[in-house]
């Protein structure tokens, strides 16, 4: 795999979001927030019929998708995002992202990158970048050890 700027990272789906886990980590979140399992309080205020799924479940769709394009979760050395919308129960998300350059720091290249989540049929839910070091032979015109 050859990178540098302009490469797509490869889709991370998830092909439905489901209300029963966004009450589970609420538990384990420790999150009190009705938002994530209360309809009749996400009703009350004007947020939709549908449960809110957590930013930091939201931040991990795009940590997956990091992790299965870097090989090793260790190879991500940064990851900056802002949250622009909510994810319900029954959205169908993706994230990904694109390289927007390659440089060395003397023993890794590294490779920065924007990244995003994405509601299907909606609006963009995450934005940001990530800093990720790449295998020595991945960024272009290197040539592998022989």
């Amino acid at each position: 795999m050859r990178v540098s700027a302009g490469t797509e990272l490869p889709v991370f789906e998830v092909d439905e979001v489901r209300a029963a886990a966004m009450k589970t980590m609420a538990v384990l979140l420790r999150d009190p927030n009705p938002i994530h399992f209360d309809l009749d309080v996400v009703a009350a205020l004007g947020m939709g019929d549908r449960v809110i799924n957590q930013g930091p479940t939201n931040m991990a769709y795009v940590v997956n998708m990091l992790v299965a394009w870097a090989g090793d979760p260790a190879r991500i050395r940064a990851l900056k995002v802002r949250f622009l919308d909510n994810v319900r129960a029954g959205d169908r998300v993706f994230a990904g992202g694109i390289v927007t350059s390659v440089a060395g720091d003397g023993r890794h290249q590294i490779a920065e990158c924007d990244v995003w989540l994405d509601v299907v049929g909606g609006t963009r839910a995450l934005a940001g970048s990530a800093t990720v070091a790449l295998k020595g032979s991945e960024a272009a015109g290197e040539t592998p050890a022989k």
